[in-house]
C-alpha cells in the first residue's frame, strides 16, 4: 500500500495537515551528489514529496492526528524533512489534544543525509516524550518493513503497537544482518513471541482494532477506583485453612478467563514486557465496564514469571498516564523460581511491580480470586483497596511449604494452615482484605 492507501484503509474521514516547506531541489545537506534528482523521481513516481504524509483523521469515531509513510519514496527513510513533519505533527497533536497514530513502513534513516537524518531520530524521540507527558496515548501500526530508527522510535516507542501479519519487523534491515541469521526472528510475529509488539493484525481487521483501542484510550475518564467483579464459583466460605487452599487450587475453579469476560463488554490486551519476555500467565489490558475504561492485570494461576511482573508494571503506568483506573486479579501460587526465572531478574520484576503499584496516582483495585502466594501475589495488590472471592486465600507462604521449614511433618499442614490464618474470612477480620464479594443475583 500506498501511504494514503494505508491511510484510507484505517481512517473513516482524513484531511492533510499543513506542514514546514521542502527542502527544494538541492543535493541535501552533505551535498550528495544526485540526491536532489532521486528525490525528484521519488516524487514523481509517488505523488509525494517526503516519505510520510500527515493529516488529521476520524479511525472509529475517533479524531487522531495520523502519520502515514511512504516507502516507495526512498524507502520510507527519515531525513530532515521527515522530522520536521514528524515534529509538526505532534505539535498539532498537543495543541489540539489528539491522539497519535503512525503507520510505518521505512527502512530507516537516510543515507544521503547521513548524521543529519540520523539526528532525527533524537527529535523524535523527543516529540514522543512530550506528547506522552501531555497525556495522550500513541499507536503505531507496523507495516512492511519497519525497521532501523523508525522502528526504534515510532514503532517500539508506541503505547501500543500493532503490525501486519508476516511484516519486517527489526532494527537489522535485511541487508546489514549475518548471514547466518533466521530471517523468522525478524518479523511481527517473531516479535509479538518475544514481547515487543501487542498483537498481530490482519488488514481486513485493522481498522475495528485500532478504532477499539482509541475509544478505550480516549474514553472519558473516571476517577472513581474501579468496582471489583462478584464472584463465579463457590458462594460460602471454607470451614478451615486448608480447606480454603483446597478450593483454590481445584481445577474446576473460575479463572482470570472468565473473570475478565463477566467483567468487561469489550477489551483489547496489551502484551509482553518490551524486555523480550511474554508471560502467558499474566493478562493485561484495557475494557469497557458499564461504560467506562478500566485496565486490568490478571494472573492465571501459574507462577508469575519476570516478564509477567514487568508487562503489568508496564500496564499500571500507562493506565495511569492516561489517567484510568485499574482493576487487577490476584491468583497465583507465588513467583516463578526456577533457575531462569532468577536470571531474568525476578526480584528486580517484582520490585518494578511495587513500585508501580505504591506510585499510582489513579485507584487500583484488587480482587483475590484463587491462590494468594505470597510476595508474588501481593506484588499485584492494591493496599486498602484488596478484595477476595469465597474459594480463595492469601498467605505467607504455603502452608505445606511452611511446615517443611517449621520441621513439622506432612501432616501437619491443615493445622499450620489454620495457624496461618489464610482463609477470607480471616484476612477481613486481619484488616488485610477490605472486604468479601458475593456472587451476582
Amino acid at each position: 500500500m500506498t501511504a494514503r492507501e494505508a491511510l484510507a484503509s484505517v481512517a473513516d474521514t482524513r484531511r492533510r495537515l499543513s506542514t514546514p516547506p521542502e527542502a527544494g531541489e538541492s543535493d541535501g545537506p552533505l551535498g550528495w551528489r544526485g540526491y536532489g534528482a532521486s528525490r525528484r523521481s521519488a516524487a514523481r513516481r509517488t505523488g509525494e514529496t517526503e516519505s510520510v504524509v500527515c493529516a488529521t483523521a476520524d479511525i472509529g469515531g475517533v479524531p487522531v492526528v495520523a502519520l502515514s509513510f511512504e516507502f516507495g519514496f526512498l524507502g520510507g527513510s527519515i531525513g530532515e524533512g521527515t522530522g520536521d513533519r514528524i515534529v509538526a505533527a505532534h505539535a498539532h497533536a498537543r495543541e489540539h489534544h489528539l491522539p497519535v497514530v503512525t503507520l510505518v513502513a521505512t527502512g530507516g534513516s537516510r543515507m544521503q543525509e547521513g548524521t543529519c537524518a540520523l539526528s532525527q531520530l533524537q527529535r523524535v524521540a523527543e516529540q514522543i516524550v512530550h506528547t506522552r507527558a501531555a497525556g495522550l496515548p500513541q499507536l503505531a501500526v507496523l507495516r512492511d518493513p519497519t525497521t532501523g530508527g523508525g522502528w526504534a522510535t515510532l514503532g517500539a516507542g508506541a503505547d501500543m503497537i500493532l503490525a501486519l501479519p508476516a511484516s519486517q519487523v527489526a532494527f537489522a534491515g535485511s541487508r546489514v544482518r549475518p548471514p547466518e541469521a533466521d530471517p523468522a526472528a525478524y518479523t511481527a510475529e517473531a516479535q509479538l513471541a518475544a514481547g515487543h509488539i501487542d498483537a498481530v493484525v490482519p488488514q481486513r481487521e485493522l481498522r475495528d482494532e485500532l478504532a477499539l483501542r482509541l475509544r478505550l484510550l480516549t474514553f472519558p475518564r473516571s476517577r472513581e477506583p474501579a468496582p471489583p467483579p462478584h464472584a463465579l464459583g463457590a458462594g460460602d466460605l471454607p470451614a478451615s485453612g486448608w480447606d480454603a487452599v483446597a478450593r483454590a487450587r481445584a481445577l474446576e475453579r473460575p479463572r482470570a478467563e472468565a473473570y475478565l469476560d463477566a467483567y468487561f463488554t469489550s477489551r483489547a490486551e496489551v502484551v509482553g514486557d518490551r524486555c523480550g519476555g511474554r508471560d502467558t500467565g499474566m493478562r493485561c489490558g484495557f475494557g469497557f465496564h458499564e461504560g467506562r475504561t478500566v485496565a486490568y492485570a490478571a494472573q492465571c494461576g501459574t507462577a508469575t514469571r519476570p516478564a509477567g511482573y514487568r508487562t503489568a508494571a508496564r500496564l499500571i503506568r500507562l493506565a495511569d498516564r492516561l489517567g484510568i483506573p485499574v482493576l487487577t486479579l490476584v491468583d497465583t501460587p507465588g513467583a516463578a523460581n526456577d533457575a531462569s526465572a532468577e536470571q531474568a531478574g525476578a526480584g528486580s520484576a517484582i520490585a518494578d511491580l511495587f513500585t508501580a503499584v505504591a506510585s499510582a496516582r489513579v485507584p487500583l483495585t484488587t480482587l483475590v480470586i484463587g491462590e494468594g502466594g505470597s510476595g508474588g501475589a501481593l506484588a499485584l495488590a492494591a493496599p486498602g483497596n484488596t478484595w477476595a472471592a469465597p474459594d480463595s486465600y492469601f498467605s505467607v507462604i504455603a502452608p505445606e511449604l511452611a511446615a517443611a521449614i517449621l520441621k513439622r511433618p506432612p501432616s501437619a499442614k491443615g493445622a499450620t494452615a489454620d495457624e496461618l490464618r489464610i482463609r477470607p474470612q480471616d484476612l477481613v477480620e486481619l484488616g488485610f482484605l477490605r472486604g468479601l464479594v458475593s456472587r451476582s443475583a
